[in-house]
């Protein structure tokens, strides 16, 4: 007995010093890696979507800190210096326009409205376009039909025109009031930028309705719409910020295209688009005025592209 019990414990002291053996040649656990710290790590490793992150973050940060810092205000007019080229007098270092308004502080507000009916116009869509499409997709037959014939309805209509119409039927409504003009182009463009979010949404939530853990929240009495919303919209959050990253340059140069048509922000506010429609009436007398809204509105579309870019390969489960 005594003989049996040494042979065991001497078995259980091999076992231990094999498994000391092993953790010392192995080193330590690697912490497993989230989805998004995963997402993290491979957007840090792509250099142009980086850049393109910084140079937003720049822009960004210029055009929400700095008009507060700037000598003119955006309404300014200063009479001596009227439609002057860049100069460093006076503080006027991209120049005035016709009206002797300092045209950085022009665009750099041009650039805040601009984002912003990019940024908020598209968390307009986000919020109807997922919701109707995660609905959609999760109850299924009449329903989802009857839903997505809307949206196939919707989708038949002239999108611009219907944004156009949108905006001349409330137009007489926000005359003179620039805030409520602006309300009303987010509301008009989000009202129709999430039609094709809703159909995105719809085919990725009937590739999730059937898997495991719905059926299993199913099972337990889970009541539809926590279902919807509790697990699968947060399954779809990469595609959604993927979408939405491509989709705030598109809002942002319908805007301008509404702007460049006079149906845009009003005056004494500006924007991207109505900066550059002002610089091509005095095209050939003040390039300028077109040269430098043109170059901010391609850098900021650009670095857009290709943060999304970036986006789509970083959660890309294929590409792991």
């Amino acid at each position: 007995m005594t003989n049996r019990v040494s042979l065991d414990m001497g078995k259980e002291a091999a076992l231990e010093s094999a498994a000391e053996a092993m953790r010392d040649v192995a080193g330590d656990p690697v912490a497993g890696r989230s989805l998004w710290e995963d997402a993290r790590r491979r957007i840090g490793r792509n250099k142009a979507a980086m850049i393109c992150l910084y140079i937003l973050g720049f822009i960004l940060f210029c055009a929400v800190f700095v008009p507060f810092i700037w000598p003119w205000e955006f309404d300014a007019i200063d009479k001596s210096a009227t439609a002057i080229g860049p100069t460093f007098e006076n503080w006027h270092w991209l120049g005035t326009d016709s009206q002797g308004r300092d045209m950085i502080i022009r665009l750099l507000i041009g650039l805040r409205v601009s984002l912003a009916v990019g940024i908020i116009a598209t968390c307009v869509s986000m919020i109807i376009g997922v919701s109707y499409g995660a609905i959609a997709g999760y109850m299924g037959g009449r329903v989802d039909m009857v839903m997505m014939r809307i949206v196939d309805v919707m989708y038949s209509l002239p999108f611009i025109f219907f944004v156009i119409l949108l905006i001349v039927m409330v137009g007489p409504y926000t005359k003179g009031n620039p805030t409520a003009n602006i309300l009303c182009i987010f509301l008009a463009l989000g009202a129709v930028q999430w039609l094709t979010m809703a159909r995105i949404v719809r085919g990725q939530t009937l590739a999730l309705k059937n898997m495991e853990f719905v059926e299993a929240a199913r099972a337990g009495g889970v009541k539809p719409l926590t279902i919807i919303f509790r697990h699968i919209v947060p399954n779809l959050i990469g595609t959604v910020v993927i979408y939405a990253t491509l989709t705030i340059p598109g809002v942002i140069l319908q805007e301008s295209f509404l702007s460049f048509l006079g149906l845009g922000v009003q005056e004494p506010l500006t924007s991207l688009g109505k900066l550059i429609k002002n610089g091509a009436d005095y095209m050939d007398t003040s390039p300028w005025l077109l040269v430098f809204p043109a170059l901010i509105m391609i850098l900021t579309l650009f670095c857009f592209n290709f943060v999304g870019d970036g986006l789509r390969d970083a959660l890309d489960p294929k590409d792991r």
